[in-house]
């Protein structure tokens, strides 16, 4: 038992807030505490811990911040939770990535910046929690088995290429050729999977890109969707694989691509599949396709239709809009992908409503112009452009230019910092149509 106990001091899952009212209230459990054990079985991530608490009955072994150990014996409701917050909400370190790809941002960005901003992830369970997108190639069987097993679907998956050798020099990865083998046995597992292709030009597109399209749509209906995305190139790539943005005639090259292969998936399984991102329309000078081109939306959060639903939910929501005409000023901050859709949408607002809204679109100094979309708009570019500008009664910007957890810009500057400089009152404002709505009409 005290081999046991050393290996589970190991790895502290430090508690750091227990619920009100909750289970771990009742028993004691307390904020500083550390779980050893459930059931007698180390807990290694989130995963381990929901599995070993859904019993009705179950033994918690508790380290308490004084040094005691106490071992609870808890009944409960099956799969009831015992309200324990934990120091990590993965409970566990996120794996980092060890590909060398060439297309890699984080590669291309500067030096200084807050070192979170430089690590690089590359762990299947955040795909689960939080999205991410995941190569499979830093990962062991171990793992994939512990994906199965947890059934941990719909996992997000960065493929870039189907062809080994292709894929396996553009992240410099041997593990990166067993592709095939990782999505055949997550398949097997009953593992629904989002596919993404961040797409090089010149590199993986042409016929790379019809392989890639057909060889994925085969895992159909266990592969959901395939997002094509287009590289993204900051000014900071000395010494990196040299790589060239997409222009407007390679633009309509790839979207005619992937509307052949949408037709042709369509005809067999009954859905699109595959989606270019809202850049290759901005790109190509497109318009963006109708709400129903998206189906469900099924990779909206990786820039694929989110101006379409944008745009569908600003005109559904100001329809039901019911206000006297005031004529007032405010301002809003976009990148400058956005700034044609929303001078559209702010437009009809100050035609129906008398709100005369200036749209600053931002160019990316820190960054470099290649740099368009509003996520990655940095404080002293804003502060820049809009200094002496007369910004009427509050400002809008958009709320994923900022850190997740903090109100705070990639380059640190603070959204205090930012109305302290400008002297004007600050909005963030969720990236959907009707949250831009209600931050315009809110005092």
């Amino acid at each position: 038992m005290e081999n046991d106990k050393n290996n589970m001091s190991a790895h502290q899952n430090v508690i750091i807030k227990v619920e009100p009212l909750s289970i771990a209230e009742e028993m004691g459990i307390e904020k500083g505490d550390i779980l050893l054990a459930v059931n007698d079985s180390e807990i290694q991530d989130i995963f381990d811990y929901r599995y070993a608490i859904k019993d009705e009955y179950i033994e918690v072994l508790i380290e308490k911040h004084f040094g005691e150990e106490w071992l609870l014996e808890i009944e409960k409701d099956i799969d009831e939770d015992l309200g324990i917050v934990f120091e990590s909400g993965l409970m566990d370190c996120a794996k980092s990535c060890k590909n060398k790809c060439i297309f890699c941002f984080i590669d291309q960005l500067p030096k200084g910046m807050r070192e979170t901003l430089y690590f690089k992830d590359d762990d299947s369970r955040l795909s689960f929690l939080q999205g991410n997108y995941v190569t499979l190639t830093n990962m062991s069987e171990k793992d994939l088995d512990r994906i199965i097993f947890y059934h941990l679907s719909p996992i997000n998956i960065s493929v870039h290429a189907t062809n080994p050798e292709l894929r396996r020099f553009m992240l410099k990865n041997p593990n990166s050729e067993k592709l095939k083998y990782y999505m055949d046995k997550i398949a097997a597992g009953n593992i629904e999977m989002n596919y993404q292709v961040v797409l090089c030009n010149g590199i993986n597109d042409g016929e790379h890109l019809d392989k890639t399209i057909s060889d994925l749509s085969e895992y159909i209906p266990h592969g959901k969707s395939l997002s094509i995305v287009p590289v993204g190139i900051s000014k900071y790539r000395d010494r990196l694989y040299p790589l060239t943005p997409f222009g407007k005639e390679d633009a309509r090259k790839v979207i005619e691509q992937v509307n052949y292969w949408q037709k042709k998936i369509k005809e067999k399984h009954k859905t699109s599949f595959v989606y270019a991102s809202d850049e290759f329309y901005l790109t190509a000078g497109y318009d963006f396709p109708e709400v129903d081109y998206y189906e469900d939306f099924p990779q909206i959060e990786n820039g694929v239709g989110m101006a379409a639903s944008f745009r569908n939910e600003f005109y559904n929501e100001i329809d039901k809009l019911r206000i006297v005409k005031q004529m007032e000023k405010i301002s809003i901050v976009t990148g400058c992908a956005a700034e044609g859709l929303m001078k559209e949408l702010c437009g009809e607002i100050q035609k129906r409503f008398g709100i005369n809204i200036n749209v600053y679109a931002v160019n990316n100094d820190f960054f470099g112009h290649n740099i368009t979309v509003s996520g990655l708009l940095t404080g002293n570019d804003i502060i820049k452009t809009l200094s002496g500008k007369d910004l009427g009664r509050k400002l809008l910007i958009p709320k994923n230019a900022l850190k997740r957890d903090e109100d705070i810009f990639l380059d640190d500057i603070s959204l205090m910092d930012m109305e302290s400089s400008l002297n004007i009152k600050i909005e963030s404002v969720e990236n959907t149509g009707a949250d831009f709505i209600n931050a315009i009409f809110s005092k």
